[in-house]
């Protein structure tokens, strides 16, 4: 083949997204750096599958309006830093092309060089080892390649098998991988993508996990069915569309597909259970999505998961109709504050200290540069700060600023604790560049710990984890691992506590009783007696208890 164009490249595209699909819990079972919470599959699964769909929808000749289509799509969809990072590589890959109608061996190689590129500069301290290495020896080796090579399917063989190599070597690059004994999930995800293409390329069939497309059909039709038409946002009263997988393990609650039903009817309507002999795929629609991946887990480990606000989706349908004729939205609040966080609890605080929208999101569940585009567009402010409170968010959120027409800045919050802290030094008389400086500023000043529990036996930084065992994190820095929570958030709590401290917050989770959080209150005083704790009932999943400590 000498050359490629857009329909062939589209096929690749549909071939490379399925097969990262496919294997998108194995991915996730990789994960493990810096926290082992398993979601760089599904992320980088839920980012390809939008560029797949838009690729389809945009197909033509033309290759560069079809990597344009392709790159349009990945970049609303990227969640999670890997999913980022893969929008950015297609990015940079389309940019390069778009006044090409087909691509040659060597065009093709100088494409995926500068996809390389722009990913690196999207990152502000790249990590070799990671997604970025593998696309970076790849594209070097289709670079030397194409030197003396002219068929673009010897190319990408070429580069395919360079891929996999450098997967090999991320362990040698980047330590925990070693320490754990796995190569990178973001390199792993990234590899299944160009296995597909590789397989489009050759006209081969790629190897099926399961048959999921009966699944996909049905759900599709029960989604479609339940919000079809125009109602007010407020008649909405289960509020997430909720889709996931379960893959069945060995030690877990045996799955009776009929119990299964009937416990998870409890949590919402719209519900749809299919299961075969290794996994279950659910639809719901819910208005605790944490509640129902927490069940899900009883009987093994979750895959494949997107949850999306229908209530958001009902006020963007409105908006298409302003767009076709009726008045313009005009700004409903002149300065916003737009932050994430999961958990109903959690979200009412940050709105009571300040925050204008509040993102149903977080670790497993996080929101695309797309929600954060339009939860601000929602507001209709004419200017915004952003506050991720999770650093896999981050890249999305300044992907998203990047995308709006007004003034708008990222804070970089890593966790909940900062975004409160960022919140309460906001000032709405002050520019964006002043809040900027001062918000980032105050987050640094509180210190952070979690608890939550993990998903694979592993070792970090000399703590040996098991698998269902808590965590406790403190300043994202795994300290503690234990089969009891108790424990864990004791000794968690003493590496908090100083003398100077002097306020303590605690929002304890949906599956932790009061009179617990309590007790930890008291365990803390015992620590230093002129503290003062606040306790609130942040109802987050996952996480049982979320500390923050000034």
């Amino acid at each position: 083949m000498k050359s490629l164009n857009g329909i062939q490249f589209a096929d690749m595209v549909q071939m490379g997204a399925h097969h990262l699909y496919q294997n998108a819990d194995y991915v996730d079972a990789l994960n493990v750096f810096p926290v082992p919470d398993g979601d760089t599959g599904t992320n980088m699964n839920l980012s390809m599958t939008s560029g797949a769909k838009e690729t389809e929808a945009h197909a033509q000749e033309h290759i560069g309006k079809t990597a344009g289509a392709l790159s349009k799509g990945l970049l609303m969809g990227a969640r999670g830093n890997s999913g980022v990072i893969l929008s950015q590589l297609f990015r940079g890959f389309g940019k390069s092309i778009a006044n090409e109608p087909e691509l040659s061996a060597v065009k093709f190689a100088e494409a995926l060089q500068h996809g390389v590129e722009t990913a690196y500069k999207a990152v502000m301290k790249p990590v070799e080892g990671t997604i970025l290495t593998v696309a970076k020896d790849a594209a070097a080796k289709g670079m030397e390649v194409s030197k003396t090579e002219t068929d673009v399917i010897t190319l990408f063989e070429a580069v395919v098998m360079e891929a996999k190599a450098s997967l090999e070597r991320t362990p040698d690059l980047l330590p925990v991988l070693k320490e754990v004994g796995v190569v990178d999930s973001g390199g792993q995800g990234l590899v299944y993508v160009y296995e597909g293409f590789l397989a489009s390329l050759k006209g081969e069939q790629l190897p099926e996990k399961h048959a999921h497309n009966t699944m996909d059909d049905l759900v599709s039709a029960e989604h479609h069915k339940n919000i079809a038409g125009f109602m007010d946002t407020s008649d909405i009263e289960f509020g997430y569309c909720t889709e996931f997988m379960v893959k069945f393990e060995e030690g877990k609650k045996e799955f009776n597909e009929a119990a299964f039903r009937t416990d998870l009817s409890g949590y919402g309507d719209s519900l749809l259970v299919i299961s075969d002999d290794e996994v279950a795929k659910i639809h719901i629609h819910s208005e605790e999505p944490g509640k129902v991946l927490t069940y899900g887990q009883e009987y093994g480990s979750l895959i494949s998961m997107k949850i999306e606000n229908m209530r958001q989706q009902h006020i963007d349908i409105v908006g298409e109709d302003f767009r076709k004729g009726e008045p313009k939205k005009t700004a409903t609040h002149p300065y916003a504050v737009v932050t994430v966080a999961m958990g109903e609890g959690v979200a009412e605080l940050l709105r009571s200290i300040g925050a204008s929208y509040v993102i149903e999101g977080g670790q497993t569940m996080n929101p695309s540069t797309e929600d954060i585009v339009n939860a601000v567009k929602s507001i209709g402010a004419e200017r915004v700060l952003i506050l991720p409170n999770n650093k896999n968010i981050i890249m999305a959120a300044e992907q998203a600023a990047e995308l709006l027409d007004i003034e708008a800045a990222v804070v970089p919050t890593k966790d909940v604790p900062q975004g409160m802290a960022a919140l309460l030094a906001f000032n709405a008389n002050a520019t964006v560049d002043e809040n900027l400086k001062t918000m980032a500023n105050a987050s640094k000043q509180v210190k952070s710990g979690s608890v939550t529990f993990a998903v694979r036996d592993t070792t970090i930084d000399g703590v040996t984890i098991t698998k269902d065992d808590f965590m406790g994190i403190s300043e994202g820095k795994i300290v503690i691992s234990d089969a009891s929570l108790e424990r864990v958030t004791e000794e968690l709590a003493k590496k908090l506590i100083d003398e100077d401290s002097e306020i303590v917050t605690i929002l304890f989770g949906e599956d932790v009783n009061e009179s617990d959080a309590e007790k930890l209150g008291g365990f803390i005083e015992t620590l230093n007696s002129e503290v003062e704790v606040e306790i609130h009932n942040g109802k987050q999943p996952l996480y049982p208890y979320i500390i923050s400590v000034e």
